[in-house]
Formats: C-alpha cells, sequence, structure tokens
C-alpha cells in the first residue's frame, strides 16, 4: 500500500504532468468531466448526417443517448481526462508543396513505421502505472486509456485542458507545436485540478476552409465528414460518389490540405521520435504501384500501417481516381487494363479516370 504521505505531499496532477514528459509526451493537462457548451452541437452533427458511414461515431448506451455526447452519462465513475499529446510532424514537404503529377499523397500522421494508436497507447499504460503506484490504495480507482476508441470527442476536452484550441478546420492547434499532434487520454475516478482551457487564436483566418478542395466545411468549426477527402479516401466504401472524385486530386489516403495551410504550422518541428520517421515508399507513393498493388504486397509492405484501414480495395481505388486528376497521359494503358479489373468497385473507378484522361488531352 503506498504511503499517504508520499500522496499528500506528491500532488497527483504533478506526478501525472511528471510521468507524461517522462513517457515522451510534448503535451499533457488535465480538464474537468463536464458537459461542456460544443458537446451540445454532437447530436445535431449526427442527426444531419456528417458523421457518413462511420456508424462507430453513433455509439449509444442502453437507454438510446448517443455516448460521445456526454461523458457523464458514457462513464459516470470519471472525474478528470487526462489529455497527452505527440508531435508527429517530420521534415518532409507539405502535399501543397508536392507536385510530382505520378504519385499520391498519403496523410502525414501514417508515415510512420508504427501504428500511432500502439504508440500512444503504450505511453498512457506507462502513466496509468505511475498513477497506480502512487494512488493505488485510493477506493475504488479507475483508470481507462483510450487512443480514438473513447466515448468521447477527444478535440474537446483537449482544449478544456489547456493542449490547443480547437481551429476552424476542426483540428486541435498548439501555439508552439501546431495541429500535427496525436492525442491519447486516461479517463480517471480521480479528481485532479484541471487546467485551464486554451483561448482560440484562429482570429479572423480562413486559410483552411477557403483551401479544402471538396467544400468539406459547412461553416467555421463545422466539418461535414461525408465531404472531407480523409473520410472518402479511408473511412468510405465502395464507391466514391463521381462528383466528389475531381476534389479528391491525388489524395491517397487521408488530407493535409487544411493543415498544410494553417499558418500556426509555419514553424511546426519535426518529431524525432523513430515511429513517426516516414517508410520507404510512404512519401509521394506512385499510383501506379498502389493501383496494381495485390492483396499480398499490401499485408506484406503495410503491416502495421495506418494505411491498412483502408483496405487494399480502397487504397486502389483511391490510387485509380488520382490517376485520373493526376493528367498523366501516360497512365491510360494502365487504366485501360483496370477497366477490366476483378474488384468492380477498382474496375468502375477506372473507367470514370480513363474518360477523365481521355477528354483532358483530347
Amino acid at each position: 500500500m503506498p504511503d499517504p504521505a508520499i500522496i499528500t505531499n506528491y500532488p497527483l496532477a504533478t506526478l501525472v504532468k511528471k510521468a507524461a514528459r517522462e513517457a515522451g509526451f510534448d503535451l499533457v493537462g488535465i480538464a474537468p468531466v463536464r458537459d461542456f457548451a460544443e458537446l451540445e452541437y454532437f447530436p445535431e452533427w449526427i442527426a444531419a448526417g456528417h458523421a457518413g458511414e462511420m456508424k462507430y461515431m453513433e455509439s449509444r448506451d442502453e437507454a438510446g443517448r448517443l455516448k460521445r455526447a456526454s461523458l457523464r452519462t458514457a462513464a459516470p465513475w470519471a472525474r478528470s481526462v487526462i489529455v497527452c499529446a505527440l508531435n508527429y510532424n517530420t521534415a518532409q514537404l507539405y502535399s501543397t508543396q508536392s507536385h510530382d503529377a505520378g504519385s499520391g499523397w498519403i496523410s502525414r500522421y501514417a508515415w510512420g513505421g508504427q501504428d500511432y494508436h500502439e504508440a500512444v497507447l503504450r505511453r498512457l499504460r506507462a502513466i496509468e502505472g505511475k498513477i497506480a503506484e502512487r494512488a493505488g490504495g485510493t477506493p475504488a480507482l479507475q483508470l481507462r486509456s483510450y487512443v480514438d476508441t473513447g466515448p468521447l470527442v477527444e478535440r474537446i476536452y483537449a482544449k478544456y485542458a489547456g493542449i490547443g484550441w480547437i481551429g476552424k478546420n476542426t483540428c486541435v492547434l498548439n501555439q508552439q507545436l501546431g495541429s500535427w499532434l496525436f492525442l491519447g487520454v486516461i479517463l480517471t475516478s480521480l479528481e485532479l485540478s484541471p487546467d485551464l482551457p486554451a483561448p482560440d487564436r484562429c482570429g479572423s483566418c480562413t486559410r483552411c476552409i477557403d483551401a479544402c478542395p471538396t467544400n468539406a466545411f459547412v461553416a467555421p468549426y463545422q466539418l461535414d465528414a461525408s465531404r472531407c477527402i480523409s473520410y472518402l479516401t479511408i473511412e468510405k466504401r465502395g464507391e466514391i460518389p463521381p462528383e466528389m472524385r475531381e476534389g479528391i486530386g491525388r489524395q491517397v489516403f487521408g488530407c493535409d490540405i487544411c493543415q498544410d495551410v494553417c499558418p500556426w504550422n509555419r514553424k511546426s518541428p519535426a518529431t524525432e521520435l523513430p515511429e513517426f520517421q516516414p517508410r520507404e515508399g510512404m512519401v509521394n507513393p506512385a499510383l501506379d504501384w498502389l493501383a496494381e498493388m495485390t492483396e499480398e504486397e499490401f499485408r506484406a509492405r503495410l503491416r502495421g500501417s495506418p494505411v491498412r484501414r483502408a483496405k487494399c480495395s480502397g487504397l486502389r481505388r483511391n490510387a485509380v481516381i488520382a490517376m485520373g486528376n493526376s493528367g498523366e497521359r501516360r497512365f491510360l494503358t494502365t487504366l485501360e487494363s483496370l477497366a477490366h479489373d476483378k474488384d468492380p468497385v477498382v474496375a468502375e473507378s477506372a473507367g470514370w479516370a480513363k474518360s477523365r484522361l481521355e477528354h483532358k488531352h483530347n
């Protein structure tokens, strides 16, 4: 049993922050559990269909209430939320600076050699261990760590933990690190001293909204995920609506455009963490390589990568659409072949891409 004097003389909030830094996190803060004003918008967002096919966002409790709309409902035992952040920015060019028409773009967060969920969760578990060591004698102590999977809207708690404000592109923005941040949270039954919320520093800037090729922002701070390139290239199964394909450009997995143009990312430092350094072929991958990738190669080359979420069919579909948007006449032969692919989604997309290139060059 821990020495009560240690707990008394070593405030747990201080311990948590020290443990987070020792675990390698760049930022850490503590938020109270409240029904914040921003959460009131979540049911409306779901009802408007802005979550698209992401049914997990609509998870409900036995009473039919949306779990993510209220942590008090989803985890009534929770008293505080520890929010941690890792910088994943690397020294490579931004997507808006890449002009090789024969290559695609994989979102910066997915370049690394290890899935970020594992990298963040491993560090959260280390913090859990330190808390349990110091406060293990606390009656009914509960700790739950999550990386994108918890019954809460992480970015809202990140704001109230002082990690950063929620930008007009709905990403969390930190004044020093920008928005290239992985978030991880620990729900705890401990009542910890909360931090002050981060003030909004977006001002009158609308660069992220103006730059979005698919007009996914219905208003500042409001994203229609069903129109977002990240959703379309990762979460959307089957055919992508034809009217959305041109706006996808050469993005084959995710999209960084609204972050690339953000002034707060101009001086974002690059991480030195090895697990976030790009693996071979992830930055500007050749479109024809992706479009003709086999299931076996997909499993072998992308083992442990977040890109696997798109599945082989989705990644090939995305590459084919990017070929149609590339303007590269040399892809016509490949697209002619892929228009007869055994995967009907790839075949249909290839037919569209081939027609788009033929129209451009006729």
